[in-house]
Parts: C-alpha cells; structure tokens; sequence
C-alpha cells in the first residue's frame, strides 16, 4: 500500500511539471512535454532536432524516461547554445553573461544589448560636450575651482573609450553572426574545432547577418542548423575581385 501511494505521488507531480506550457525568457528556453502530446508532435521534433546534427556526432543522442505515463523526451544541447551557470538555463547563441544587466545575453536580447551599449555610447559623448563647453566658457577661472568637473570628464572619457571598443567589438560579432562565447572559446567548441579562424561558418553575408539580426527577430527561437561541408568549403575560399563586385561578402 505504501508503495503504491508513492508510485501515485510521483505520478501526480510528474503530470503536473509535464503540463507546464513551452516557456523563453532572457534568451533561454524550457520545453516540456506531456504523455498525451507525444506521438506525431514528437515525431516531428525529433527528426528536427536530429537533422541538426551530422551522422556521428556525439550529441546526437536520444534518451527517453518514462515515469508512470508521462514521458520526457531529453535532447542533446542545440548547436550554439551553451548553459550559464549563472542563471541556470540554457541560453540560445549564448554570447556572455552581463554582470552589470544580471542576465544572459543571446538569441533574444542580443540585439537590444547592442542598442543599449549605442545608446550609452550616445549618452557619454553628449554628456562630455556639455562638460566640455561648460569649462571652456569658464576657461578664465583658476583650473582649481573645477577640479571635480576635470576629475568627472577624465572618467566620463575613459568610460567613452571602453563603450566605444565594446560597440565597435559587438558590431564586427553582428557583421559575422558571431558570438563573444564562440569567438573565444573557439577551440573548445566541438563544431567549431576543425574550422580556420577566419571562416564563420553561420554567416549569410553582412547585409543578411544584419537584416536576420535587426529585423528578422520574433517571440519564437530558432534552432540554427550547423552548416553542411560545402557550405564551410565556400565559406573557405578566398575573396577576390569578381567576388568584391558581385556583392558576394553581402
């Protein structure tokens, strides 16, 4: 009897975490399945997902739990996506995660993180021109008397030069559909490892890369696919002036 009660426990609090609806915050995604929905749409989501992945690949695993009569379909970790311990969720092109916002940068915030460093940058350079032309109109008086003014554009112009490379180093990762993640741990990321550092394998091109990044964004998250060996073996090949003129950087 006391097992069957504990059997029923676990069941009742299985179906009830099952029921929870596909959620996304910060970049990250949770998606849970219940016993009932299985069948057809999970059919599809896993030959989706196991598209994703070439034939011998390590994460191309498939483990299914059963508990009672739900079932929990677990997956192995999507192409360019990385869990931060910080936040404990898995984030979608996972790029850093940002001490001074305390959240995750990546597939859903991405593009509102790189307007707010330009929107910073925008901030500090019209703040030291209003300090700037305070002290000129006041340049008769002894530098003593606006000291703490100096102090305060000295530090407002460090800070300028930092969100300055930060915009410059954010825009160049957009132009090339990069991450900070990717681009530093290169070498430790398994599709990844065997590419030349000059070739991004998941650009589309600047004008794509910019347009996918600024105006091709919605609620729902993408799982990019990684690219096929002919895709890496264009994306490899050296520009030239015929490739300058038909655009094909763009």
């Amino acid at each position: 009897m006391r097992a069957a009660n504990e059997a029923d426990a676990i069941y009742r609090r299985t179906s009830t975490t099952s029921k929870q609806p596909a959620s996304s915050k910060n970049g990250s995604f949770v998606i849970t399945l219940d016993g009932s929905q299985l069948g057809s749409n999970s059919t599809l989501w896993t030959k989706m997902v196991m598209d994703m992945y070439p034939p011998g690949s390590s994460v191309r695993e498939l483990k299914r739990m059963s508990l009672g009569l739900a079932h929990v379909v677990m997956f192995g970790r999507p192409p360019r996506a990385k869990h931060c311990h910080d936040c404990d969720k898995c984030v979608l092109q996972f790029d850093h995660h940002c001490v001074w916002l305390g959240t995750c940068i990546g597939q859903g915030n991405h593009c509102r993180f790189w307007w707010y460093i330009c929107e910073e940058t925008a901030l500090c350079l019209w703040t030291g021109i209003l300090y700037i032309s305070y002290l000129k109109a006041n340049i008769s008086r002894a530098w003593w008397m606006d000291a703490i003014m100096i102090i305060l554009l000295i530090t407002l112009s460090i800070s300028l030069i930092f969100l300055l490379l930060l915009l410059l180093f954010h825009s160049y990762l957009v132009a090339t559909n990069q991450t900070t993640y990717e681009l530093v741990r290169r070498r430790r990321i398994p599709y990844l490892r065997g590419i030349p550092e000059r070739v991004y394998p998941f650009s589309k091109g600047v004008c794509a890369n910019l347009y996918e990044f600024c105006c091709a964004r919605s609620s729902i998250y993408r799982l990019e696919p990684l690219p096929t060996a002919l895709e890496l073996e264009i994306k490899s090949r050296p520009y030239t002036c015929l490739d300058v003129l038909t655009c094909r950087c763009c």
